[in-house]
């Protein structure tokens, strides 16, 4: 069988790669807020599931391609939900508030340089939930950042993943993307972007490294 082209370039999420997980972070946000766990796990549950499987829009598709303002996802996001007392819950600056437990997952920093520095290209491509990234960090760090609100596009679409690979200058098959998402995973793959489904970072290090991108 001929061998599968060396990589080139390492294609990164943002949230749940280069953050602690999204799991923890909601449950800081449910228990600080005061949030009823159930009722926000059944609208995200819905939420997520429509976002990803095709039928129809809902808030998600607005709020990470850019479409709907983060006040109104907020808005309508806090109308869906309840505090553990029945009451509801304020709208303004939930998003940060959902997010704010995040923090970088430094080994994964360190080997997106350490492959850069060994002459691989590196891209950030987050679907955008209205976060404060970052940005600091990302001149050093990465030759390409596409942030969905910014570009009108959303993962899993293959518009997101083509742009990317554009701004990179190089073909999917150059290319590994990782994501902590499976579904955004099996759709770079559709294209010739071979995929690392993100668990932990000892995992993902280690698959980067079988790829020679990490000494």
């Amino acid at each position: 069988m001929p061998s599968q082209r060396p990589v080139k370039a390492v294609i990164t999420d943002w949230g749940g790669v280069l953050t602690s997980p999204l799991a923890d972070a909601i449950a800081v946000w449910l228990t600080a807020d005061r949030i009823d766990a159930e009722q926000y796990r059944n609208v995200m549950r819905a939420w997520v599931k429509q976002a990803y499987d095709g039928a129809g829009t809902n808030p998600i598709h607005g709020l990470e391609d850019g479409s709907l303002s983060v006040a109104e996802f907020e808005r309508l996001l806090a109308a869906e939900l309840l505090t553990v007392d029945g009451g509801p819950v304020e709208a303004a600056g939930l998003i940060a508030r959902m997010f704010g437990a995040f923090s970088p997952v430094e080994p994964m920093y360190a080997a997106l340089r350490a492959a850069r520095a060994a002459g691989a290209r590196t891209a950030l491509l987050s679907n955008s939930w209205g976060n404060d990234y970052p940005r600091d960090l990302f001149a050093d760090l990465f030759d390409a950042v596409v942030i969905s609100a910014e570009v009108g596009m959303r993962k899993p679409d293959e518009r997101i993943f083509r742009h990317a690979l554009d701004l990179l200058g190089l073909d999917a098959a150059e290319c590994v993307f990782i994501d902590d998402i499976e579904h955004n995973i099996r759709a770079a793959e559709a294209l010739g972007i071979r995929g690392i489904h993100h668990t932990d970072p000892d995992t993902t290090i280690a698959e980067l490294r079988d790829l020679d991108l990490l000494a």
